[in-house]
């Protein structure tokens, strides 16, 4: 069965939100109405894929890459297809870190080959595969695949991650965005998920998957496998949020990443920017708890994992050693003797900085005369990966500029620049240049990890093979390459200077040797026990880690297309279901109903903050009713709530966090008084001022009892890191005052201490069991922080008088996030819902009569 060669934009917009297939098996976590469990593989779809069977017994690895780590060739006589392992591959190398080694055979990788296979030789091609190698080849159309990866992938996506911006149709050869390459993209990574989904056992195995190419995948496998173990490495730079939110595809990438369980990244800067768009575009916060870097996505926490990857020094060493090397050495030796050799070896694009090198040796021969004829800059070039306009242009200007340096100070016998491209160059030739080389330049002016310091750093450690060479080495690494920060003895440049890329190479020439073997040394001894081993390992067992509670959890899907995303409940953690609590309503005589105000009955995102008259109805109506006690519990302003509900005769108020509360709309505001001296605010008002003139959009909210610093108009990154350095200020200031400074959801706020919601609730449960009406019925629910004090309140984990045994009890949080709530509910919408239900339960009670018990809370808290 061979997939689809076509997709209309409708099937594009739906390849994630198609049904879920029948599950042939009995899930481990029981279905229930609206709750996604994992299918398995249906039996029918093994197109190709050979006899790996999709139910192991252990747990497997499935390494999901754009190639697989594979080299390809054709018998001319036979036109039969033969196969190897690409040795220089990171997906095969990568192998070693994982369980079994090299060689296990619980390894399975996905992925194209790298070879034009005929429709009617794919099918045993496939088999092949299988069989020999544990590879699943993936077959893309030839059309579909120019503009995946020749159009959207190199031209559009890959400029913009290394911030070349398409200004233009025809900037540098970089493409606008076209949604019709877009919907190629997501055809392709769809056909790389149907792939994945044939072999992949989900309650056992794990899927690691890799590279700007498949960014959407995570989406399309996390629809049909809501518990999947997933991970994701980024092997591209990740740009900052001022060039990723150009992408106008932006919050759909996110979102697909987010899909994964553990998310690696080679720097802290890639990552940092990451997390950046997720507080700027989705609004994400995230945490670090022991060194792990977490961000909560609707009860899924998303690990972000920071490492860079090494090399294989298994592999390297067995090229070193190899006779071809150590010829090839000699060879080397012979010609460029009495030579100092720089070596530059670069991929041909046009953000590795070519032409600026050769620039700076240009600059170099022109400030040091007595370096002419001895100094020779030799640049070897891998071929390009992609076409067009923009690799002729950088080709161009390469030799442009390398002729008239050569014209203008080589002589006979002597060229400065020497050019090797064209060809792909055998890893041996690339080691014997290295072992060779006095020093390596590796300027990009924008790149990924760049492991060419590292194989650079091992060859001129020498070895048996490599006889009298020195163990000594100097790198020249340009600021903005993944593996600059891991190398501290190496000369860091900015490629765009070209003067003080020049000085550097005099720098590097002139060095004496015991600085040479003292950075050398250093960088040896870390590359050696980075390796790749050590980096797949490490990633592996982080995933696992990442992975462990999956099962232990129910999974509720929400959204369409790549906006799909998997809800994860703990399995006491449910949707508070309405009919439940207006039965247990109508049962019991005496009802406590505690509601928070911002976020709970009103949407946070409301310009107007008052709570409208469907609110204003519904809560005087539930409070009218005898046998029930509503109280609004607010940190706002008594102010502010008094006169938003002043129609509602019976509403308590509790107002600022519990401080100041209102029985009554007749009765006057109760202070709990244990806040009368209040001069600590002549301390955290000024350093609160000193925070709101240096953080645009921050202003002071002035309570009675409490002062609050809010930066949510603030820049998200600026106004959390003031937020940050405030709460360390105020703690400083006021460490010998009765207060205590807490930080919430874009707020700064200091309170005195003995007050807060659970102790506001807890006394008012007190105060009803001690009139002999205990609270048969408890409905809590807020959104805050702060409301997590009353749901321990409510729920008896606190120190207390307990509730009777027949109560019932409903805590709930608004919003699909971690609590200590039994409950949630999605939104505001839902919460008035749901009040309503109680107030059409309520309407064929007796009204409440108006009352003169008054309960005091004067000196209670």
């Amino acid at each position: 069965m061979m997939p689809s060669r076509s997709h209309s934009d409708a099937e594009l917009l739906s390849l994630v939100a198609s049904p879920l297939s029948p599950s042939p098996h009995i899930p481990r976590v029981m279905t229930i109405s609206g709750i996604l469990s994992d299918t398995d593989v249906e039996a029918d779809v093994c197109a190709g894929g050979g006899n790996i069977s999709p139910c192991p017994l252990t747990s497997r690895r499935i390494i999901v890459t754009n190639h697989l780590p594979l080299c390809a060739s054709r018998d001319p006589s036979s036109g039969l297809w033969s196969f190897s392992w690409d040795p220089d591959s990171l997906a095969y190398q990568l192998r070693s870190g994982l369980p079994g080694g090299i060689t296990s055979s619980d390894v399975i990788h996905v992925g194209t080959v790298n070879a034009d296979i005929d429709p009617a030789e794919q099918d045993a091609v496939a088999h092949l595969l299988s069989e020999k190698f544990r590879c699943v080849p993936v077959y893309l159309p030839t059309d579909l695949h120019h503009r995946f990866y020749h159009g959207f992938c190199k031209h559009y996506l890959w400029p913009v991650l290394h911030y070349l911006l398409p200004l233009s149709p025809a900037a540098l050869g970089g493409l606008q965005f076209d949604r019709q390459l877009w919907l190629a993209y997501l055809s392709a990574n769809k056909l790389f998920a149907d792939r994945v989904m044939e072999v992949l056992s989900p309650d056992g195995d794990f899927v690691w998957a890799h590279d700007y190419h498949l960014l959407a995948l995570p989406t399309f496998l996390r629809k049909r496998y809501p518990r999947i173990k997933l991970g994701f490495f980024l092997h591209s730079p990740f740009p900052s949020s001022e060039i990723f939110r150009t992408i106008p595809v932006r919050e759909e990438l996110l979102r697909a990443l987010l899909n994964a369980d553990l998310l690696g990244f080679h720097t802290f800067d890639y990552a940092r920017h990451f997390l950046s768009c997720c507080s700027r575009l989705l609004g994400l916060d995230y945490e670090s708890k022991r060194g792990y870097i977490g961000l909560d996505y609707y009860g899924r926490t998303v690990t972000v994992k920071i490492l860079p990857v090494g090399i294989d020094m298994g592999q390297l060493g067995a090229v070193i050693s190899s006779p071809r090397t150590k010829s090839k050495v000699r060879e080397l030796m012979e010609g460029f003797k009495d030579k100092i050799l720089l070596l530059g070896l670069d991929d041909m694009d046009m953000f590795k900085g070519i032409s600026l090198k050769f620039l700076a040796m240009e600059q170099l021969l022109e400030d040091h005369p007595n370096l002419r004829g001895q100094v020779v800059l030799l640049q070897i070039a891998n071929p390009a990966r992609s076409q067009g306009k923009d690799i002729q242009e950088v080709q161009e200007e390469i030799h442009l500029i390398m002729k008239r340096i050569n014209e203008k100070f080589g002589s006979t016998g002597y060229e400065p620049v020497q050019f090797f491209g064209g060809r792909p160059l055998p890893t041996y030739e690339k080691v014997a240049y290295y072992a060779v080389a006095e020093c390596c330049i590796v300027n990009p002016v924008r790149d990924g990890m760049n492991l060419v310091p590292y194989e650079y750093i091992v060859c001129r450690q020498g070895s048996p093979a490599l006889e009298g060479m020195q163990k000594k080495s100097v790198i020249m690494v340009s600021e903005f390459i993944g593996c600059s920060p891991s190398l501290s003895g190496a000369i860091r440049i900015n490629p765009w200077n070209v003067d003080v890329v020049a000085e550097a190479m005099n720098l590097a020439i002139t060095m004496p040797k015991a600085e040479k073997e003292l950075r050398h040394d250093k960088h040896y001894k870390y590359v050696s026990s980075h390796d790749v081993t050590y980096w797949a390992r490490s990633f592996d067992q982080d995933l696992q880690r990442a992975c462990k509670d999956h099962f232990k959890r129910l999974c509720w899907g929400i959204g369409f297309g790549l906006n799909f995303r998997v809800v994860a409940l703990g399995p006491n953690f449910r949707k508070l279901s309405a009919e439940h609590v207006v039965s247990a309503y109508r049962r019991m005589s005496n009802r406590l109903i505690l509601l928070d105000y911002d976020g709970t009955i009103i949407p946070k995102s409301k310009l107007c903050k008052d709570p409208g008259k469907e609110v204003i109805d519904i809560l005087d109506g539930l409070s009218s009713e005898e046998k029930n006690t509503v109280f609004v519990v607010s940190g706002r302003d008594k102010d502010s709530l008094g006169n938003w509900f002043r129609s509602c005769e019976n509403l308590g108020i509790s107002a600022e966090h519990g401080y100041l509360t209102r029985w009554k709309r007749d009765l006057p505001w109760e202070s709990c008084h244990l806040a009368e001296d209040l001069d600590w605010k002549k301390i955290a008002e000024p350093v609160m001022r000193l925070y709101t003139e240096a953080t645009d959009g921050s202003y002071i909210e002035h309570k009675e009892s409490a002062l609050v610093w809010h930066h949510q108009e603030a820049d998200p990154d600026f106004g959390s890191c003031q937020a940050k350095e405030l709460l360390d200020h105020l703690e400083n200031v006021l460490a010998n005052e009765p207060v205590s400074v807490n930080r919430g959801q874009h707020i700064v706020e200091v309170n005195p201490q003995g007050i807060s919601k659970g102790i506001f609730v807890r006394d008012l449960i007190s105060k009803m069991l001690d009139s002999g009406k205990p609270p048969d019925f408890v409905l809590c629910i807020g959104d805050d922080r702060s409301d997590e004090d009353m749901f321990e309140a409510v729920m008896g984990t606190t120190k207390q008088p307990s509730l009777p045994p027949f109560s019932e009890v409903f805590a709930c949080t608004v919003g699909n996030k971690p609590s200590k709530a039994k409950y949630y509910l999605d939104d505001t919408v839902d919460v008035i819902k749901l009040l309503e239900a109680l107030q059409a339960a309520s309407s064929r009670t007796p009204r409440r009569q108006p009352s003169h018990i008054r309960v005091s809370f004067e000196g209670s808290l």
